[in-house]
């Protein structure tokens, strides 16, 4: 079986090229064969019956000598006029071809990366240097695609690399703890009780991970489509629901908490919206100091509701402000093995923007945060949610 051609685009713009090329000559050659035509009628001026004397000495009919010449004259510029057409259209096609190909190569160069391409050869870029036109902004944006696939690829093996960290961590306490106690043949009740309590803590540690990581995963697979769950729900009952949650902890560290919690309806994922509030209600209590401060307000303007949570704390640079909302970080800066699974405000990013919101962040003076979540009314039009810091 004979390899059908592939209508490469190199070959349709000869194609095209080759087809403008015949058409605008075979324009040409018809209009002069018309011109011709027209213009050699010297004898119609003259009066009928009027002879022309020939070269050999002859005499003809003036219009018979005019019907020979124009069709003479006219069959000449046709023959001569499709001999230079059919010449310039093989010039013309040829020359297109390897035009096309040449104003193509870069698009090769483009295919050849990309056919190269691996999670060991995302280093490898374009790098074209030819003519500012749509093919270089073709390899820009191409270049641009490849940095960021490569910015995500290393996002995603950090994550990795620090949830087993993070899993591990737990893990090997109860093994150790296990296999101390177990290897102690003087071990009383007493000491098989602490062995009991410490591993009852570590594996609490895992299955709170191992939770925050679900709920990352459902609120990051929830962004950009429909909400799987869509139920209008008070912000301001989640939050007081977090808030009761937390308050021996609250009262441990005599926090002084001040609340504003007006009524604040959206349309959401229940479980979602209330993780939220839980994460932010948590994060300032976990990162406060004693006898701190916690500020907690919600409320709507018909269009828009919000969540307003502040703390005192340690002061966070401006600089590490957009890496909180990294998973495992705390202040920019690596956390795994600290306090807490390291993916709250992760979480909170995934479920606002999932539920068409923003969260922003603002640096206080003294130290501490203050995060605003906010997320369109129940009464509202859902849009495409974002992430914005401020300092």
């Amino acid at each position: 079986m004979s390899r059908r051609v592939r209508p490469t685009l190199r070959l349709r713009l000869t194609l095209l090229n080759g087809v403008l090329l015949v058409g605008a000559g075979a324009v040409l050659v018809l209009l002069a064969w018309l011109l011709v035509r027209d213009a050699l009628r010297p004898t119609d001026e003259l009066l009928p019956g009027t002879t022309v004397l020939l070269s050999d000495g002859g005499r003809m009919d003036a219009a018979e000598w005019q019907r020979r010449l124009v069709d003479a004259a006219s069959g000449e510029l046709l023959a001569k006029g499709l001999v230079a057409l059919l010449a310039i259209s093989v010039v013309g096609v040829a020359g297109a071809y390897a035009v096309a190909g040449r104003a193509l190569r870069p698009l090769h160069q483009v295919t050849a990366t990309a056919q190269r391409l691996g999670e060991a050869t995302l280093d490898q870029r374009i790098g074209y240097s030819g003519a500012d036109d749509e093919v270089a902004e073709l390899a820009k944006t191409f270049d641009a695609m490849l940095d960021r696939i490569a910015s995500a690829f290393e996002a995603q093996k950090r994550f990795v690399a620090n949830a087993s960290h993070e899993l591990r961590t737990p893990l090997a306490v109860m093994r150790t703890e296990i296999e101390v106690t177990l290897s102690d043949d003087d071990a009383d009740a007493a000491e098989y009780r602490r062995m009991a309590t410490v591993v009852r803590d570590a594996s609490e540690r895992a299955n709170g991970l191992v939770d925050a990581l679900l709920v990352l995963a459902r609120s990051e697979a929830q962004a950009g489509r429909q909400l799987g769950r869509r139920t209008e729900c008070d912000l301001s009952a989640g939050t007081a629901n977090a808030l009761s949650a937390m308050r021996r902890e609250v009262e441990r560290i005599g926090l002084r908490v001040q609340t504003s919690l007006e009524s604040a309806p959206v349309v959401g994922d229940p479980g979602l919206l209330d993780r939220l509030a839980g994460n932010l209600i948590e994060n300032a209590v976990r990162y406060n100091h004693l006898h701190g401060r916690l500020w907690v307000r919600t409320g709507t303007d018909g269009h828009r509701s919000w969540l307003v949570v502040g703390n005192t704390g340690f002061e966070v640079d401006q600089a590490d402000v957009p890496g909180l909302f990294e998973p495992f970080r705390r202040g920019g800066r690596e956390r795994t093995g600290a306090r807490g699974s390291g993916l709250g405000l992760s979480i909170v990013r995934a479920v606002c923007t999932a539920h068409g919101g923003t969260v922003r962040v603002i640096a206080q003076p003294g130290g501490g945060l203050e995060v605003t979540v906010t997320l369109p009314s129940a009464d509202a039009p859902a849009v495409n949610g974002s992430v914005s810091t401020v300092g």
